[in-house]
C-alpha cells in the first residue's frame, strides 16, 4: 500500500519507548497527517533519563531535558497532545501493570489508529532498533490494542472508572522489517530533520543529520518511486 490508506478524518495514538524514537520513526507521515487535519497524539513510555555518557548529568535532569526536547518537536510536526508515563528509561517490561496504563490510555484517546515500534522486529541486526524498552514497548502496545482495549473482561475496575472498551481498526508498526505500507513524506522532509534537530541532547553521534535523513529516507522512497518516504508494517485488528 502506497498512501496508508487514511483520508483525513481518522484519530491517531502514538506510542513511544523514548523521545525522539517517534521523530526517527514516523515524524514526517505526522506531520503529513497533522497537515491534512488528523487528530494525534503521543504518548512517550519513558523520559529517557539514562540517555547520556556524561557522569555530571543527573537523571532527573535529563528527564526534563528531553521532555521539553520532544514537546518542541512534536509541535513543529502539528501535535500538542504529548504525555510522559515516566517510566525509567531502560526498564521497561511487558507486564500487567504497563498493559493497563496503555489500555487506559488507548480508552481515553480513542484512536482509530495506533502507531507503534514493530513487535515482530527480533532479529537483532540493529542494535538501537533493538533495545529492550524498544521491544518491550512494541509488545505492551500489540497485547494491549488486542485483545485488551475493546474487551471489557480485561482490567475491569478500568470500567468503574469510566474507561469504556474501545476498539482500535489498524496498526502502523514503524522500524520495522517487513514493511507494507509507504507513505510519500517529500513535503514533510523539512519538517522531520527540525523534529529531529530538538533532540539536541541525543545528536552528538550525528556529524551531519539532515544529510543522513536525507539519505535514509531518501533510499526508503526510492522503493516506491518517491523522493522521500517512511515504511511501515500495517496491520488491521480484527473486531
Amino acid at each position: 500500500m502506497i498512501d496508508g490508506g487514511l483520508r483525513g478524518s481518522e484519530k491517531i495514538l502514538v506510542i513511544s519507548p523514548h523521545p525522539d524514537d517517534v521523530d526517527f520513526g514516523c515524524s514526517g507521515t505526522i506531520a503529513k497527517w497533522s497537515h491534512q487535519g488528523m487528530d494525534i497524539a503521543y504518548i512517550i513510555c519513558t523520559s529517557g533519563d539514562k540517555g547520556t555518557d556524561d557522569p555530571d548529568m543527573k537523571a532527573e535532569v535529563l528527564a526534563n531535558i528531553r521532555e521539553e526536547e520532544q514537546r518542541r518537536a512534536a509541535a513543529i510536526v502539528g501535535v500538542s497532545k504529548v504525555t510522559f508515563l515516566r517510566f525509567k528509561d531502560g526498564e521497561l517490561r511487558n507486564d500487567e501493570a504497563f498493559r493497563e496504563i496503555l489500555v487506559r490510555m488507548i480508552r481515553t484517546y480513542k484512536p482509530d489508529v495506533v502507531l507503534s515500534m514493530d513487535p515482530a522486529n527480533t532479529r537483532f541486526e540493529n542494535p538501537y532498533v533493538s533495545h529492550s524498552d524498544h521491544r518491550e514497548t512494541a509488545l505492551a502496545v500489540f497485547d494491549a490494542i488486542y485483545p485488551a482495549s475493546g474487551n471489557r473482561n480485561f482490567f475491569p475496575k478500568l470500567l468503574d472508572e469510566g474507561f469504556m472498551p474501545h476498539a482500535v481498526g489498524r496498526i502502523f508498526f514503524f522500524a520495522t522489517p517487513t514493511p507494507n505500507t509507504w507513505i510519500d513524506i517529500t513535503d514533510a522532509i523539512e519538517a522531520k530533520i527540525e523534529a529531529l534537530r530538538c533532540h539536541r541532547s541525543q545528536m552528538a553521534d550525528f556529524d551531519n543529520l539532515e544529510t543522513w535523513v536525507r539519505e535514509r529516507f531518501g533510499e526508503v522512497g526510492r522503493e516506491k518511486e518517491m523522493a522521500f518516504a517512511e515504511s511501515f508494517r500495517q496491520l488491521e485488528i480484527p473486531h
